[in-house]
């Protein structure tokens, strides 16, 4: 069975109900139509200064420069090499991924604002500075997020539950690790 890849008239769409899961359902339903391959090749995460801030996968200055020479009003998307760019501005964070050509880029936005709305949720109000000081809290959300270049999980609810529960292990790690050299 072949999906279309090009049309988005079988796409979800805002305001139809379940949106974005339904669009991680498509992303899905796709991906099975066209074989195991990730979706996402790598993300980035940079500062309008283009200092990277967390990368994801593999990275080129090539590509960082690219994108901080296009115009505010320009287009998210972008062919580079064989590969679609899909990125968006944050402030002064850019969040760029690569998929391959027959992917969705509107899905793609709807990953990277996910993944944003999860910063966010985390953080309070998430700023250059966080990814900087709490670069692997970020890592770990993203890996909670994404497996593989894949969502592994839409919830944003189920997401922070388990930063959450990781966070309580650690910090009582901590506390068992201070009693234990206490006692020593």
């Amino acid at each position: 069975m072949a999906l279309p890849h090009s049309t988005t008239a079988s796409l979800p769409q805002h305001g139809d109900r379940g949106f974005p899961f339904a669009a991680a359902a498509a992303a899905a339903a796709l991906r099975r139509a066209r074989g195991p391959r990730p979706a996402m090749q790598f993300m980035l995460l940079f500062s309008r200064q283009g200092k990277l801030r967390l990368q994801k996968w593999y990275i080129t200055r090539e590509l960082v420069q690219t994108v901080l020479a296009r115009k505010p009003k320009m287009c998210s998307f972008l062919e580079w090499r064989d590969l679609k760019i899909v990125y968006k501005r944050y402030a002064s964070l850019y969040f760029c991924c690569a998929i391959e050509d027959q992917d969705n880029e509107l899905i793609t936005l709807e990953i990277i604002h996910r993944y944003v709305e999860l910063l966010d949720k985390y953080f309070g109000s998430v700023c250059e500075l966080d990814i900087i000081f709490n670069f692997e809290k970020a890592y770990f959300i993203l890996d909670e997020f994404l497996l593989g270049g894949e969502v592994q999980e839409t919830s944003k609810k189920n997401v922070l539950k388990a930063i959450e529960q990781a966070d309580l292990l650690q910090e009582k790690t901590e506390t068992i690790s201070v009693l234990s050299n206490i006692k020593s």
